[in-house]
Formats: C-alpha cells, structure tokens, sequence
C-alpha cells in the first residue's frame, strides 16, 4: 500500500521508512512535519499517514494533523506513533475516529511483522490500539459497581480487552484458549449487558463495547 510519513526525527523517519519497505509498502514521502503533511496529502493520495503524535505544529501536533487528514480524507488510514502509553492521547485519538485509525508505541512496531500487521488492520478499517494500553484501561478497578459494566464476569472482562486490541474472534479464541463458538457467545452478552443496540454492523457494535468500557474506567478513574 501507499504510505505517507510524518515525524521530527530524522533518524526515525529514515528508520520507518526502511521498516516500510522491507514489508512491501511504497513509501511516498517522508516530512518532519503536519503541514508538510497536509500539503503532500493535497497532491498525493495515500492508503495510511503514520505520524508522531507529539511533533510539530504545537506540542500534540500529530492529533491535530490527524483530525485534519481524517476530515479532509476521511478514507486515508491513520497510524500514530507515540514514545509512551499515555490514556489521555487515546481518548483524543477516539475522539478524531473509531475505524481506520491506530496508535501505537514506537518501540513496538520496530519490527516488520508487527508493522505490516499494524497497517493492514487499519487499511481494513480496523481501529488498532496498543496492547499494553488496551490492558490497563480495560482492566483498570472501576468505581463500586453499578449499572450494565457491573455484570461483566472475569471471562467478559477478558474478551473485552482482546477486542479493545482490535483481535478477531479466532485471535481471541486463541489467546484465552477457547473455542469461536464460545467467543461469540461471551462477545454476544457483552453487547446484551452493555445495552447496545442491534441495529448497528457487528464490527461498530464492537467499537462501541470497547468505547463504553474505556470511557466508563475513564471516568471512574
């Protein structure tokens, strides 16, 4: 796939792009910053921008290049790389889209397989939060409890975080060792006991549970 990439860092972005590469996507351009960006976006179309979160213009300049990108090209994929884990980074991200979009740590997607895995979520039209992150906000004790999050089981909790990290059923039937059947049964109640409605395609209903969940612990935290 085409792909576009913006950072401050020279070493990273020269980095990145060889990482790109090794994995067979066309690297259209590399820029140090959002207006760059923006301008080659213009003139070029790509299937995802990758950029950094915390680069200019401003301090958090990657979130507010990315709303820019995804209201001008709401088909372009949106990766944002990130030196650390940070909760208030996601929530912003959430903010800006639920599909096609991804933030990840920088460290973790220093490898060509995890990479290229990390990009084809996304042109899928996945939304691909990273793990360790996913784990601590789903897991995180919430407030005493109350309402439809107090009913989850442990198992729910389990399969809620695995969605929260954009696996599919099979992925998560593999990790908790379960079989699919029994995936989607637990997936089936988290809906039913998150009070979502039927109406909406599987894979937003699945967005919406890991939302709920994430914004609840949010609050709560």
């Amino acid at each position: 796939m085409d792909v576009a990439v913006a950072d401050d860092g020279a070493l990273f972005r020269e980095g990145l792009e060889l990482l790109l590469s090794a994995a067979g996507h066309e690297v259209v351009a590399c820029v140090e910053d959002g207006a760059r960006l923006l301008d080659l976006l213009a003139r070029t179309p790509v299937d995802v921008a990758i950029m950094d979160i915390r680069m200019p213009p401003g301090l958090d300049g990657g979130l507010q290049t990315a709303e820019r990108v995804r209201a001008r090209y709401p088909d372009v994929g949106l990766l944002l790389l990130s030196q650390h884990a940070e909760a208030h980074y996601l929530f912003r991200l959430l903010e800006i889209g639920t599909e096609r979009i991804g933030y990840r740590l920088k460290d973790q997607v220093a490898g060509v397989a995890v990479l290229a895995d990390t990009l084809v979520r996304i042109a899928a039209g996945e939304i691909v939060i990273e793990p360790v992150l996913a784990a601590t906000l789903v897991d995180r004790p919430s407030q005493p409890a109350r309402g439809p999050l107090a009913n989850l089981t442990d198992r729910e909790r389990a399969v809620l975080r695995l969605m929260g990290e954009g696996r599919s059923n099979t992925g998560i039937a593999t990790e908790l060792f379960l079989s699919v059947k029994s995936v989607e049964k637990h997936i089936a109640s988290i809906f039913a006991k998150l009070n979502l409605p039927t109406e909406p395609a599987a894979h937003h209903r699945r967005v919406l549970a890991v939302l709920t969940y994430l914004r609840s612990n949010r609050m709560a935290g």
